[in-house]
Parts: C-alpha cells; sequence; structure tokens
C-alpha cells in the first residue's frame, strides 16, 4: 500500500504547478408541478404531513463528519448537523454567513487570530448518548473536539487536510497520541461559548472550511456511546434527524428542538429578478426546517431516477439525463422544454459552482515522480501525452448533453474569479501532437506502462471507459493496457483513491 497520494492533472506543465482539466457542468434540474402531499405507505396515517422525496446517484457510507468525503455524505450530513458557518441561500456568486457563530469573527492584526463566538440556547438531538436521553446544549468545547478528531488517527478521518500545518499544534498533538484531555496551541476555548483559532500563517480559507460537512460538530458522548456505529447512527443540532438509513435510502424527520430563525429571503440574497418565479417568498419570516419528513432515495443510474421522477407519485426531483434529453427539451441554447413538459414540471437550468477533472497518481513511478531525472523527463511527455489524448469537447457531447463548459484550470466559470483568459491547451484535443510527445519520449507499444481505470461499477461509467480506451488507441496506447477495475460503490472507490491504489482519476468537486 502506497502512503498518500500526491496527485496531478494530466495537464501538468512542471512541478510547481497545477492544471487540471475540467469541464463545468450546465445542471438541468427538474421538480414536479404536483403540490400534493406525496407519503409512502409506511406514514400515510397522518394525512397532513409534509414530505419531500430527493434523490442522489450515490450513497454515502458513513455519515460521520469526519469521514464526509463525498458530496453524497455530505448532502446528508449537513441536514443532520451542524457548522459554525453556512453559505446564504440565495446570493449568486456564493457568500458565507454565520450559522451557528453568533457573528463574524474578530481576526488579528497579522491575520493568524480568529475568535469566533458561539450562539447560546443550541441543543443536540434527545438521545440515549446523553443523561436521561435528553440532549444537552451544545458549547465550544464541542466545536474544539469536533476539529481534533480529524488528527486522531482512531477515527480514521478524511479532513485533516483541510487545517494540516494550519492551525497551530494539531499536528504535535497527534503525533503525541491524540490525547483529547491535552490542549492544542492553537484550537481553544476562552469560556463556554468562545473559541479561538490560532493559525501558522495567513489561511484565507479558514471559514470556507468552516462551512464544509468535515467541520460539523458533534458530540463526544455520542462518539464514544456508539463507538463504530456513529457512522450510521449521528447525532447532530441540524434541521433534521435521522430515523433510517441505508444503502439503499435515507429518511430524516424534522428536528423539533431546532432553534427558532425565521428566514428573512432579502439577507440571504434574494434577487426577485431572476428568482421570482421559485415561489421562495412564502418561506419569508418562517422558520426551518419546512418538512416534516425528509427522504432521499440513492439511485445510481440516471435513467432509473428519471423513470421513479416521471411516475408521479415517487421522487420529486431529478437531473435530465442524457438520453432523455431530444424528447424533454425544445431547445439547448437557452435550455428550454418542450411544452408538454413545461406544463408538468418546474426546471431550473444554471451552471454549476464545480467541475469534473481526470488526474494523474504522481506517486505512481509508472506516470509520476521518479528520482531518476531521464524517466521524469519521459514520465512528463507521457502525462502530457494522455491529456492532449482526452477528447474534452466529445465527452461533453457523449455524456454531458453538449450543454456543459470546457475550461482550463480550478475555477469554475460560475465564481466572479474566474479567469476567461486563461490559455486552454490543457483542455484541447490534439492527437497528433500527442502521438509525437509519445515519440520524442521513447514510448512504444511494448514499453508504455499498464494504466489502472478505476471506476464504479454502472453502464455510464463502462462507457466513459471505453470511450477513454479509444481515445489512447488513437494515439498509439495499446487497447489491452488500457485495464479496468471496478468497485461496487462510490465508497468503495473513494477508500482507493484515499489509499492511492489507483494511477489515474476521474473526479468531480462540487463548491
Amino acid at each position: 500500500m502506497r502512503a498518500p497520494t500526491q496527485q496531478r492533472s494530466f495537464g501538468i506543465a512542471d512541478r510547481p504547478r497545477w492544471s487540471l482539466v475540467v469541464v463545468a457542468l450546465v445542471i438541468a434540474s427538474l421538480t414536479s408541478c404536483n403540490q400534493r402531499d406525496q407519503l409512502p405507505a409506511e406514514s400515510t396515517t397522518a394525512a397532513n404531513v409534509k414530505v419531500f422525496r430527493y434523490s442522489m446517484g450515490g450513497a454515502p457510507t458513513s455519515l460521520d463528519p469526519v469521514q464526509t468525503r463525498s458530496v453524497y455524505a455530505n448532502f446528508v450530513v449537513l441536514n443532520a448537523f451542524d457548522t459554525l458557518y453556512a453559505y446564504k441561500y440565495l446570493a449568486r456568486p456564493y457568500q458565507l454567513k454565520p450559522n451557528l457563530a453568533a457573528g463574524p469573527p474578530e481576526i488579528s492584526e497579522d491575520n493568524l487570530t480568529y475568535t469566533i463566538g458561539l450562539k447560546k440556547g443550541v441543543h443536540f438531538i434527545d438521545d440515549p448518548a446523553f443523561m436521561n436521553g435528553i440532549g444537552r446544549e451544545l458549547t465550544a468545547a464541542d466545536f474544539v473536539y469536533s476539529i481534533k478528531r480529524h488528527f486522531d488517527p482512531a477515527m480514521r478521518p478524511q479532513g485533516a487536510w483541510l487545517w494540516q500545518g494550519r492551525i497551530a499544534g494539531l499536528e504535535q498533538w497527534k503525533a503525541a497520541g491524540s490525547d483529547y484531555a491535552q490542549e492544542v496551541e492553537g484550537l481553544k476555548t476562552l469560556d463556554r461559548y468562545t473559541v479561538q483559532i490560532r493559525l501558522t500563517r495567513p489561511y484565507p480559507q479558514l471559514l470556507y472550511t468552516l462551512a464544509m460537512g468535515y467541520s460539523a460538530i458533534v458530540p463526544r458522548e455520542a462518539v464514544e456511546h456508539y463507538g463504530r456505529e456513529f457512522a450510521i447512527r449521528p447525532v447532530g443540532s441540524g434541521p433534521f434527524k435521522i430515523l433510517s438509513f441505508n444503502t439503499a435510502k435515507v429518511v430524516f424527520v424534522r428536528n423539533e428542538r431546532f432553534r427558532n430563525e425565521p428566514v428573512d429571503i432579502w439577507y440571504e440574497g434574494y434577487n426577485p429578478v431572476t428568482q421570482a418565479y421559485t415561489g421562495v417568498e412564502l418561506i419569508n419570516g418562517r422558520s426551518p426546517p419546512f418538512l416534516d419528513r425528509l427522504e432521499i432515495d440513492f439511485i445510481p443510474e440516471g435513467s432509473a431516477r428519471w423513470s421513479s421522477f416521471t411516475k408521479g407519485d415517487e421522487i420529486q426531483y431529478a437531473g435530465l439525463p442524457d438520453e432523455q434529453v431530444d424528447l424533454v427539451l425544445e431547445s439547448k441554447d437557452p435550455v428550454t422544454l418542450k411544452d408538454e413538459y413545461a406544463r408538468e414540471y418546474h426546471m431550473h437550468t444554471g451552471l454549476e459552482a464545480g467541475f469534473v477533472f481526470t488526474n494523474f497518481n504522481m506517486e505512481f513511478e509508472e506516470f509520476g515522480y521518479s528520482p531518476d531525472a531521464e524517466r521524469e523527463r519521459r514520465n512528463r511527455l507521457l502525462r502530457c501525452a494522455v491529456r492532449k489524448g482526452f477528447n474534452w469537447s466529445r465527452r461533453n457531447e457523449s455524456f454531458y448533453m453538449g450543454i456543459a463548459r470546457v475550461f482550463p484550470g480550478v475555477i469554475p466559470p460560475a465564481v466572479p474569479e474566474f479567469d476567461a483568459g486563461m490559455a486552454d491547451d490543457s483542455v484541447s484535443y490534439d492527437p497528433e501532437g500527442a502521438r509525437q510527445l509519445l515519440a520524442e519520449g521513447g514510448w512504444t507499444p511494448e514499453n508504455l506502462p499498464v494504466l489502472t481505470y478505476g471506476t464504479v461499477a454502472g453502464v455510464k461509467s463502462r462507457l466513459f471507459y471505453e470511450q477513454f480506451r479509444a481515445w489512447m488507441k488513437v494515439i498509439g496506447y495499446p487497447p489491452e493496457k488500457i485495464v479496468l477495475k471496478r468497485y461496487a460503490t462510490f465508497g468503495d472507490i473513494t477508500r482507493a483513491w484515499s489509499r492511492s491504489e489507483l494511477p489515474f482519476n476521474g473526479k468531480g468537486w462540487l463548491l
């Protein structure tokens, strides 16, 4: 087993630079116009119960915040737990707001010390882990404990990279045995409702990390009471508590003790010009959660999600699968529904604040870093050849309805920091240039290394692989050397990534 991975995209130019090949997705999401409350068979006893049925393309393997390494886990965790900060619901571009924090942090002049007050009167849900089964008040000590867990190997954490080398003393605390009784120099409680974070160097992204699922606050009693089962028995302070969870579905019910905080849509960034059609004005002045029950079905295949959605009595939200585009859409630019669908469904389209990308694992000497200077040179040429042989425009047409946006770099077009003038050579298809690079590096069909292509089991994933293998054949990479390795679940492949088991990775990132 290799050490934790260093990874670079195959758009790499030199050692210090990252140049990932990415594609921004245009999201076409539909919701039913049917306003009836829809209840599953097991919950029909309460006719006035408000239920919403959502769906996602994968299932989380753990609901413990220290292991929220996938978008699926993060989505569930942020409905069951709380973070110090969150994003304004309607503001675009995205803006942070206090969540459990009582307000913005006090930041020292050297930008190294952050002092954050917490709201009073916030309680964890009732659970047998607490004395008499009654959820206690959440305090500053819970935040400190929750961040420490990322530096305790016994917790199998996945989020330490967010604060590693940045919060003073955390690595030393880990090296000393992760003793929770010992203080961390840069992570302290000043009183019951105030935390202070001391950084080793300025870290402007700190507050953004405190809005991620990794930073969700957990009670020590529940972690110790449930042990490994805390991954499936989460105890938080969020708007919902989990009634049941398995590989097919998670069911939430409202947290009756959730704090009373009426929504101010104007503070949340409401723009009536672009958002009035949503009817979001109806929640102004009301306090969440607005549902009695939230159900999320995990349905890997897009066609199956679409089938469930169009039945009218199952899931109420779905993306538009590729194979239904011509049937459902009147136009791709602008994206509009055909009349018969527009009458029955609401649709929202927009450029996703995220991207998909493909990269090499630089720990594999076959493709990445090598102590031998000549092999290092040849490996760089090999990576650049694969990059030039990857046809992102065709991938867009084949699997993203042709309405995604291919772009270079890691800052997506949906955010204001995007640089529209960045050179696009890292996302340009150039098979002849790829063949020249292979020749320059002395690579031949006989000496090219085997490239293991890891993916989750599924029809679409297999098509991704076959398309990539065909592109590599065009540049002279033998098809038999592009080897498919399939994983049963998304959780399985994320574990393989974290253990540095794959040389070549296709991933997505959502802001």
